[in-house]
């Protein structure tokens, strides 16, 4: 069987990681965040605490690539910590829920921007979601070296426009200089803030699945994961520090699309659109990237569960796991159909992916701990600070779960999608008895 081959250098695995965590959220959250903040300083430290815990993470999880570096990522981990059930179920949930439901959410968040330039006829955010889909997957089915490079170009885009925006609010400023008022700054107020800023900065586990096509990964893993991390928490500050200079906090708290109102202040109305361009490009590369990373834990299962065999085959012109992007492409066009029926199809997504998610990140950050006690390996990078670092990052994804569930119980927002969750659970459920369908076969 053809094996995934190494590509990837560490400027590939840092580019694919940036564009996993930048997305739509950090031109959406900040509003949020504002709110659930007393001033400027609490605002702008949970932005710096929310990339102090994703560093936490990325540490762990360079542990656990050093340790095992394949392409199957969490699929891996999960299998050697905790048995091939659990692998399953994990894989199944990804290609069912996860993954699939999380690109299937941020093609929405295209469609929605995408519409401002050009409004197709019918449900417009739902096509150009469709559209995005359909491309992206088809790129990726072309081979690594086609997919990287258009990373490499979006990302390129994205970081510079970011920046140069930053820098014009910067300079333009306009922020009224009397203090905003104070708004709760209780923990509980501020747990809420990081549920959105751990949600922007969400993406970094990603970089797992690229180890076995990294070159000298178990050296190379760690600067690619704690690279994208630290390069994103300096761009999300100097964002918010570029919203912060026009609007100040109370304005953030008040505006309904922050950066649209600062894009307004730098450009006019007609900077409305060069941001939802802007916007556009961001989504693009996290979807990218989704769509990249995904497929591999598919085939890792395919490999691994001979009833799921043709999900394993690797294509060996273009380097990738074409059955596996097919059917993660037919999946997630199935649930952009289904989202489109809802008032919401963004918000229905992230109901139906949060607790699943939450869930195995859970149950992935205690693996390390499971190897640590077996014992007998010296990997390359062992977490610093152990068991402060991991104990942390579990805490944060115990926390996490729990928000995700509790949130849904909004009344506002649990009448709407309560249902979603209910849906992505029992789909989860049914990988119990798939799985051992697949051990009697």
């Amino acid at each position: 069987m053809t094996a995934p081959k190494q590509l990837l250098s560490v400027g590939d695995g840092v580019f694919l990681t940036a564009g996993m965590i930048i997305g739509a959220l950090i031109f959406k959250a900040p509003s949020t965040v504002a709110g659930a903040t007393s001033d400027s300083t609490s605002f702008l430290l949970a932005w710096l605490f929310g990339g102090l815990v994703s560093l936490c993470g990325a540490l762990v999880y360079a542990e656990l690539a050093s340790r095992h570096p394949d392409t199957g990522g969490e699929y891996s981990f999960l299998a050697r910590g905790w048995g091939q059930g659990v692998a399953f179920l994990f894989a199944w949930s990804r290609m069912t829920v996860i993954q699939t439901g999380a690109i299937a959410a941020v093609a929405f968040v295209l469609g929605d921007y995408a519409s401002e330039i050009i409004r197709l006829p019918g449900n417009s955010s739902a096509w150009w979601a469709a559209i995005a889909v359909v491309v992206l997957t088809l790129l990726n089915f072309a081979g690594t070296l086609h997919s990287k490079l258009t990373q490499k170009i979006m990302e390129a885009a994205l970081i510079s426009g970011l920046v140069v925006f930053s820098l014009a609010a910067l300079l333009i400023g306009g922020a009224p200089a009397a203090p905003a008022r104070a708004a709760g700054g209780s923990l509980s107020s501020f747990g809420f803030a990081m549920i959105f800023v751990l949600l922007a900065y969400g993406g970094w586990n990603e970089a797992a699945y690229l180890a076995g096509e990294v070159r000298d990964a178990r050296k190379n893993m760690t600067r690619i994961l704690v690279g994208g991390v630290l390069i994103v928490t300096a761009l999300y500050f100097l964002v918010n520090l570029g919203y912060l200079a026009v609007l100040g906090h109370s304005g953030i708290k008040e505006s309904k699309a922050v950066a649209a109102d600062v894009m307004r202040v730098i450009a006019g109305d007609q900077g409305a659109k060069l941001l939802a361009l802007l916007v556009c490009v961001s989504v693009l590369t996290t979807i990218n990237a989704a769509i990249f990373t995904g497929a591999r834990t598919t085939y890792a299962m395919g490999r691994d569960f001979p009833m799921f065999r043709m999900l394993g085959a690797w294509r060996d012109k273009g380097s990738t796991p074409a059955n596996a992007l097919i059917v993660q492409g037919v999946i997630t066009l199935v649930l952009v159909a289904a989202s489109a029926a809802t008032p919401d199809g963004f918000n229905a997504m992230v109901a139906y992916t949060s607790p699943v998610f939450w869930t195995f990140f859970l149950l992935t950050g205690l693996t390390l701990f499971v190897f640590r006690r077996k014992g007998g390996e010296h990997p390359a990078f062992r977490v610093p600070l152990h068991p402060l670092v991991p104990a942390a990052f579990v805490l944060m994804c115990a926390y996490m779960l729990y928000s995700s569930i509790d949130y849904v119980r909004n009344p506002d927002y649990g009448p709407k999608f309560g249902f979603a969750v209910a849906a992505g659970l029992l789909v989860m459920l049914a990988g119990v008895p798939l799985y051992w369908m697949s051990r009697t076969r």
